[in-house]
């Protein structure tokens, strides 16, 4: 019978990696003369900057994995738990990117925690969103398909980012040709959204899913188009030519 030895290695704590990546963010926070990011982020008045460049976010991410060989993504992740709950923007940043760079180790049951990131507001705000959407879920989604169903669910949720993340969180999965069906049901069910963050995301999945599939994409705009905001049409027929956007945007005007 073959036997399981359990490992003794003992890793180092992320907590007090958690800590000294704060304080180094914090060092390297610069006037908001010279990148103001509050301009790009004008509703989410609970946010801060340090204005630090991705660039910058991006190295210190990597710094740290490569200061701790030792770590699986179990450590990724309490270090990332440890930050995505603070208020400033980078520190949430390194805290996703961190976790990004264990991707080949991404299971099924991350997933639910990443949408409590987004279910109690530590990632309240659209630059956050995404991230964990193209860095943790889309992979985690590319590996394993199955999941899609589960993302797409979440367009019935409360919680705005939730919905947003059930549209963008399938898009790397949609741009290999998967997911179809399910992007397609997040979009019927998202139409009706208001929000303009929503909007704007479905229209992003949709050209997305038409560059796999543009006949379909059309044929849906033809279908649905009066039901549909203006903002997630415009969205979605970018990769179209100049005469088939004008000629979708007049067949998709509401009557």
């Amino acid at each position: 019978m073959k036997r399981h030895v359990v490992s003794s290695v003992r890793r180092s704590s992320p907590l007090p990696a958690a800590r000294s990546t704060k304080r180094q963010l914090k060092q390297r926070a610069r006037p908001a003369h010279g990148f103001d990011a509050s301009r790009y982020f004008r509703g989410d008045h609970k946010l801060e900057f340090y204005n630090i460049g991705a660039a910058d976010v991006r190295s210190l991410a990597k710094s740290v994995v490569q200061a701790h060989p030792d770590w699986t993504v179990d450590e990724g992740m309490r270090f990332a738990n440890a930050l995505v709950v603070d208020r400033v923007l980078e520190v949430k940043a390194v805290a996703v990117e961190v976790v990004a760079r264990y991707r080949n180790s991404f299971v099924p049951g991350l997933l639910p925690v990443w949408k409590r990131w987004l279910s109690r507001g530590y990632a309240a705000n659209w630059a956050t969103t995404d991230a964990i959407c193209g860095l943790l879920i889309g992979p985690l989604l590319v590996a394993h398909p199955r999941l899609a169903p589960s993302v797409a669910g979440w367009s019935t949720d409360r919680g705005l980012w939730v919905r947003r993340a059930s549209a963008v969180g399938l898009i790397p999965l949609v741009r290999r040709g998967g997911a179809r069906r399910e992007a397609y049901r997040v979009a019927r069910t998202l139409h009706r959204d208001p929000h303009d963050l929503i909007q704007k995301a479905v229209g992003w999945m949709l050209r997305e899913a038409g560059k796999t599939d543009p006949v379909r994409l059309e044929r849906y705009l033809h279908t649905h188009g009066p039901q549909i905001p203006r903002t997630t049409v415009r969205y979605a027929i970018e990769r179209f030519t100049p005469a088939q956007r004008r000629l979708l945007l007049r067949l998709t005007r509401p009557e």
